[in-house]
């Protein structure tokens, strides 16, 4: 049975045209891409409804999930960057020992 996934692009889209289209220049380089990763979909989130209170952002916060795509693209951001799992896990708004589960898992 095939996994059905929100298709992000047509819903971002929708949004930005009818009620942000002061926002969509500035989305749009995202919104191009063939496929949007989870980190892609956090992004425009972020750049659309940037103001949020404390208690939004850390419910949004966590009903986030990652696919391994964007694991790896994290995984990947901070070898390249020289940062450690602290620094990663400020950086995305994660919690360090995420950042740590998935060294382990992907032997990073």
């Amino acid at each position: 049975m095939e996994k059905l996934a929100p298709n992000y692009k047509k819903i971002f889209t929708d949004i930005l045209i009818e009620k942000h289209p002061e926002k969509y220049e500035r989305c749009h380089p995202i919104l191009q891409k063939e496929v949007l990763s989870m980190l892609d979909v956090i992004k425009l989130n972020q750049m659309i409804f940037a103001a949020e209170d404390k208690g939004t952002a850390e419910f949004s916060r966590k009903q986030r999930s990652y696919d391994e795509s964007s694991i790896l693209e994290i995984l990947a951001y901070q070898k390249r960057n020289g940062y450690n799992n602290t620094q990663v896990a400020s950086k995305f708004k994660l919690s360090r020992n995420s950042v740590a589960k998935w060294r382990k898992i992907f032997n990073q």
